[in-house]
Parts: C-alpha cells; sequence; structure tokens
C-alpha cells in the first residue's frame, strides 16, 4: 500500500470518468480472483505500459505472471516492506537467466 500511495502522490495514479484505476491496492480482504481479474485488465489497457506488482502478490498468481510473454506492459516485481525480495521467484530475473543460458548454448559457449 505505501508503495501505492507514493506513486499516488507524484501524481502517476489516474481515475478515469468510469471510476477505473490503475492501481490496486491489495489488502487481507482482496481476494485472489481480483487480483487475476486485474492483473489481466491490466495487462491488456493500451494506457498502461509497465505494471508494477510486490513479489508477493505476484507469487499468489505466479501461474499468471510467469506465463505473461509480451514486452508492454512490461512487468516488473517489486520488493515489500513486510515481505522479503527473493530473485529466484523474479519472472523477469528468470527470463533473463533463460536468454543468456540459451544464448552461450546456442553460441557453443559454456
Amino acid at each position: 500500500m505505501d508503495t501505492v500511495v507514493g506513486f499516488l502522490m507524484a501524481g502517476v495514479g489516474n481515475v478515469d470518468l468510469r471510476r477505473k484505476t490503475n492501481y490496486l491496492i491489495v489488502d487481507s480482504k482482496t481476494t485472489v480472483k481480483q487480483i487475476e481479474d486485474t492483473f489481466k485488465e491490466f495487462t491488456t489497457r493500451e494506457d498502461i505500459a509497465v505494471v508494477l506488482i510486490s513479489q508477493y502478490v505476484a507469487n499468489m498468481i505466479r501461474f499468471l505472471v510467469d506465463s505473461y510473454n509480451k514486452p508492454v506492459p512490461a512487468i516488473l516485481e517489486i520488493p515489500s516492506k513486510d515481505h522479503p525480495y527473493d530473485p529466484a521467484h523474479d519472472s523477469v530475473l528468470s527470463r533473463v537467466k533463460y536468454l543468456f543460458s540459451a544464448e552461450s548454448v546456442a553460441s557453443g559457449r559454456r
């Protein structure tokens, strides 16, 4: 929530005429279904270029985050103050490692 508040204070948050926001605050009352639906919505909206999601929340919908493969919007997992960041679960880092390992195999390097 602190991250969202910071971005709202910086003027990044938006509520359109239909009362649709470009953010979701996840708390103990937020269901996994709500997170899934919002993720699907945000990754198909043309006015969103980057989706910031805490790694803790991303882990709740890991199958969706890991299966997302479009360049835009970019999905960036960020740490939260309540849950430690684990690079082993970061989808972007996993893809980068895969690309570099596939590149080295393709070029014959090891």
